[in-house]
């Protein structure tokens, strides 16, 4: 039983009653007993009723992230057990596991905690004080779980490096957490073979949400010439050359993502067709509409540009700026697959942002499928946090 009690105050709590983990400062009417930051704490409504179990940190904004709403659970060794075993059953029954998402934080029940599984290679980010008290117990169990079904960890990688960490008052960190290891792994998805950067990539090393959508888009590129924006290290540009694509050109600001994109190229025995260039993709596309070039397929695949409520009105700009000019490039019947991967940019907003620019660029849309994140970054319908993104294949036409 936890010595703290948490209690909110009258009328507040109402993301918390209805199945959301998180308890923010402005709820909050007093809290009772001693703690410090990062304990275990309950959960009381303004009546006593109980809400819930969590860890405690006053130093963020969500001052309680909720472990279990079952008021006679324990948090010990046997609970986070059943947590991880319960995520890499779910992950065996819905995912390919060679390389995926093993823990995705509040969508697994373990707020704050990211475990992604690159072949033998686990990488950890924790954003939370509490579960990172937790995170090395969590780690063993998981690779206790993994070794019942024979699977051997070979190293840890921390990547807890995201600003978001400051929030909570914690430092940014990042480094090994078994004994060094190659940090540059090499993995197979979709028939396509990456070198994984798990210390210097993007956040973990490699994005995995996309791995069905990039499986989505191959059928279309066959003996076709492609275009892939906001490339990062080649995976959709590779999923159509590796799919017979006449030629890809991937585009990317980032010089470390490029010369990664072209190392995979390499390795896929696929430089002869696929071709990318470091360039503001902001830049090109007017470059490349004045020259009169068109593609049979253009993927749009840019990073969140807002990632907060207040600066969404400058992400629907990029959006509405990178369709228009992408659907542009498109042949007429060809095809646009496109993305955003901010969760404060919803699926209504992203949908009006790609019709708007469909009318500028004076373009009929016919939408193919419309997709989200890979079933390994589960949506939990009850934390909207875990829903981010959207993906759209469209054919695009034009005006008839």
């Amino acid at each position: 039983m936890e010595n703290t009690i948490v209690k909110l105050k009258k009328g507040e709590g109402r993301l918390l009653k209805s199945g959301g983990m998180w308890v923010f400062d402005n709820e909050i009417d007093r809290i009772e007993g001693e703690f410090e930051d990062g304990d275990m704490v309950a959960v009381e409504d303004f009546d006593g009723y109980f809400l819930g179990h969590g860890f405690i940190n006053t130093k963020s904004r969500i001052v309680v992230r909720i472990m279990s709403r079952k008021k006679a659970a324990v948090i010990d060794e046997a609970f986070l057990r059943m947590r991880v075993k319960d995520a890499w059953e779910y992950r065996k029954a819905t995912v390919d596991t060679s390389s995926c998402r093993l823990i995705f934080a509040e969508a697994d029940y373990l707020p704050g905690l990211v475990v992604d599984k690159f072949s033998d290679v686990l990488v950890v980010e924790s954003t939370a004080l509490g579960i990172d008290r937790m995170k090395m117990q969590i780690l063993d169990i998981v690779c206790e779980v993994l070794g019942e079904d024979g699977i051997h960890v070979r190293g840890i990688y921390e990547r807890s490096d995201a600003k978001v960490r400051m929030k909570e008052g914690m430092e940014r960190t990042k480094g090994f957490l078994t004994e060094p290891f190659d940090t540059k792994v090499e993995i197979t998805e979709n028939g396509v073979k990456y070198i994984v950067d798990v210390e210097e990539g993007q956040k973990t090393g490699f994005f995995l949400d996309q791995k069905y959508n990039r499986l989505a888009i191959q059928r279309l590129c066959r003996d076709k010439k492609v275009l892939d924006c906001f490339t990062h290290t080649g995976s959709f540009a590779l999923n159509a050359g590796i799919a017979g694509a006449a030629r890809v050109l991937g585009v990317d600001a980032s010089e470390l993502g490029i010369c990664q994109a072209r190392e995979n190229a390499r390795l896929n025995g696929l430089e002869d067709r696929v071709e990318f260039i470091c360039r503001d993709v902001f830049e090109l596309l007017p470059e490349l509409e004045k020259k009169g070039e068109k593609f049979d397929v253009v993927i749009l695949d840019p990073p969140a540009f807002t990632k907060s409520r207040s600066s969404v009105k400058n992400a629907v700009k990029g959006y509405r700026e990178i369709n228009l000019r992408g659907m542009k490039l498109v042949r007429d019947g060809g095809y646009l697959a496109t993305c955003s991967c901010s969760h404060f940019m919803d699926p209504e907003l992203f949908t009006k942002t790609i019709r708007e620019a469909a009318k500028n660029a004076h373009k009929n849309l016919r939408q193919v499928e419309y997709r989200t994140q890979a079933s390994d970054h589960p949506i939990l319908w009850n934390a909207d946090e875990s829903y981010y993104l959207k993906f759209y294949i469209f054919q695009v036409c034009d005006e008839k």
